[in-house]
């Protein structure tokens, strides 16, 4: 389900401060969304996302423990879940990556939504409901975040494409290989990943 944002920049709320109105229908709706459904905002539009199937959930999972077991840098965690704040991507900038590596003790604050600074690799598996999404907005979003790799799994092309080296909020290069193929991982994961075992 996509609503669009509304067009006002921000209203004055019941205790007369100055609030996006954007940010507080963002709130509502995740405080309304059904258990393991996700909100997401992504370039002016709220994004719900319903939960993800058993397919998707076998490739987060296998792409997890592969990076765990062959990443070179032991001090790299990986995470699913976690909330990011990604500034330029919409006017929240708010979106929740299906995977997400980083040095551990990245994220040991209480917040919800979390600075990309130190994000390695961000990783996206495509459903339906998120595929545009993945392709457009997020792979822009992360771009511009500078976050080094965004790794896109792409379940209705039938590939897997791992963009890197951002510059000038875009990603200047990009590698794709067809799902059951291995593809390389640029460092500090220096590895490849077999998507044969999706």
């Amino acid at each position: 389900m996509t609503m669009a944002a509304p067009e006002r920049d921000s209203d004055v709320v019941a205790d007369g401060s100055t609030g996006s109105s954007v940010e507080n229908a963002f709130d509502a709706l995740s405080a309304a969304a059904p258990e393991g459904w996700r909100v997401e905002l992504i370039e002016g539009e709220i994004h719900v996302v319903p939960p993800a199937n058993g397919e998707h959930e076998e490739i987060v999972s296998e792409l997890s423990d592969q990076v765990t077991q062959r990443r070179r840098d032991r001090g790299l965690r990986t995470y699913t879940g976690l909330g990011l704040y990604v500034p330029d991507a919409s006017p929240t900038g708010k979106v929740v990556p299906d995977l997400v590596i980083a040095p551990k003790g990245s994220f040991g604050d209480d917040a919800e939504y979390h600075d990309p600074a130190p994000v390695m690799l961000v990783g996206e598996v495509t459903s339906r409901s998120t595929g545009r999404q993945d392709r457009g907005p997020k792979l822009r979003g992360y771009a511009r975040a500078g976050i080094p790799c965004y790794l896109l799994i792409d379940r209705e092309a039938g590939e897997i494409i791992v963009h890197s080296e951002p510059s000038d909020g875009a990603y200047t290069r990009s590698t794709e290989a067809k799902l059951s193929k291995s593809i390389e991982l640029p460092e500090p994961l220096g590895f490849e990943l077999d998507t044969g075992e999706f």
